[in-house]
């Protein structure tokens, strides 16, 4: 059972009991991501939230690591495109710690200016570390050819000059416009009492006041454009994609029913032809990423030059199948499966049902019950996956982006063009 209040402050709280587990998982999700960010402080919603590890008032770094450590639970926190969340896992006797700990960091964190020019260093690193592995890279490298000049274009972690710059003022500016009640949002699952902890979360919150900062959200323009990231690397990284749809999408479970056959798995299509029939991969793959007011779709390949020129060909011609004769029922059977059972054997876990509830208070305004989930996937047809895919996955628009040993990009666009045409 899931409940929901709303504290006077602005505070939002979802609980879900789950009665026969011995945990509980909470995260305290704030309303607050790269997108938010002037370019000048790009980097500083997650420069923040390794900041909230530093220390407060009553407890040290080592402290913080420690006290969950010490009863064998789990701290971490995490920031994306739109939202940041700290959160923490720990058996149901040990709830109170959890929260003790959680609210401390969001509310007591010191910013010390030597911690911060500590972890200057410490994600400067983290950067340099990103930019050695090309697999990852590549999907940023994307994501701002895709939409070039638009925040949600830009790497989450920053760039290191920024990240350099950054002073303790703009970091407490930062903080003190985004990290108020009414931009977040609490979600507790697992062994609990919902009222019991309703008055513990009302306690540790209430107290907090701000000003509401409406958010604005500008959505960004798709590009169609070819980048080539030169890097001495042994193979080519590619992502080909184009604009996907935001989550509350009326087709978007249409459009991950496309994702799941084209390339959401070892079963799927790309897999089955590219790697498996005819070896010229290790990895490919597609995925499709939502946010408020827009979304992305993506081809992933790691492969070597001469296989480039094939596995484009490949690429193009399993969307331009899908576009014109569908997918077969034994397909979708098998996607809408996949999905349902990626969902309920998800639901087993606390972390994930905590995650869900505060995901969808984010996007959607309420947690939509997973058996409407299930009846949604299951009244999507063959003809709305070729609706959907002649709409969306045009090839000849696709923005393409590569990391990978080039002299210049004249290889991929021919590879593209051929492929394409």
């Amino acid at each position: 059972m899931i409940r929901k209040i709303t504290l006077e402050n602005g505070v939002t709280l979802l609980t879900e009991d789950v009665s026969h587990v011995r945990s509980v998982a909470v995260g305290v999700w704030v309303n607050v991501g790269s997108r938010d960010e002037d370019i000048s402080v790009s980097g500083i919603s997650h420069f923040i939230e390794h900041l909230m590890f530093k220390g407060t008032e009553k407890r040290t770094a080592k402290q913080i690591a420690e006290a969950l450590d010490a009863v064998g639970g789990q701290l971490n926190a995490f920031t994306t495109k739109e939202y940041t969340c700290y959160y923490a896992k720990v058996l149901d006797e040990h709830f109170d710690l959890a929260l003790d700990v959680l609210t401390d960091m969001i509310f007591g964190s010191r910013f010390a200016s030597p911690d911060i020019d500590r972890e200057k260093n410490v994600i400067i690193e983290e950067i340099k570390m990103y930019e050695d592995a090309p697999d990852e890279l590549v999907h940023d490298v994307f994501t701002s050819t895709l939409w070039q000049g638009h925040a949600l274009g830009r790497p989450i972690i920053g760039q290191a000059e920024v990240i350099g710059g950054m002073t303790r003022d703009d970091i407490i500016a930062y903080y003190s416009k985004h990290y108020i009640p009414a931009n977040m949002v609490i979600s507790v699952a697992g062994n609990i009492d919902h009222d019991a902890v309703g008055e513990k979360i009302k306690r540790a919150f209430d107290k907090v006041r701000g000003t509401v900062v409406p958010r604005i959200l500008t959505e960004p323009s798709p590009k169609r454009e070819i980048t080539c990231r030169s890097k001495d690397t042994e193979q080519v990284h590619i992502c080909a994609g184009a604009p996907g749809l935001p989550l509350d999408h009326e087709n978007i479970y249409v459009f991950q029913l496309v994702n799941t056959i084209l390339g959401g798995g070892l079963s799927s299509r790309l897999f089955q032809e590219i790697r498996e029939q005819r070896g010229l991969v290790y990895s490919v793959y597609s995925y499709h990423s939502s946010y408020h007011d827009a979304g992305l779709f993506c081809i992933y390949a790691g492969l070597s030059k001469q296989n480039l020129e094939p596995a484009m060909d490949l690429i193009i011609k399993e969307v331009r199948d899908i576009q014109k004769n569908g997918v077969t029922e034994v397909e979708l059977r098998r996607a809408k499966d996949q999905l349902k059972g990626n969902l309920l054997l998800s639901l087993e876990s606390v972390n994930t049902r905590m995650s869900r509830l505060g995901k969808s208070q984010l996007y959607l305004g309420k947690v939509v019950p997973p058996e409407d989930i299930v009846a949604r996937v299951e009244k999507v047809s063959g003809n709305d996956i070729i609706k959907l895919a002649n709409e969306m996955l045009r090839p000849e628009l696709f923005s393409i982006a590569s990391v990978g040993p080039w002299d210049d990009c004249k290889l991929l666009e021919n590879a593209v063009g051929r492929a394409s045409s």
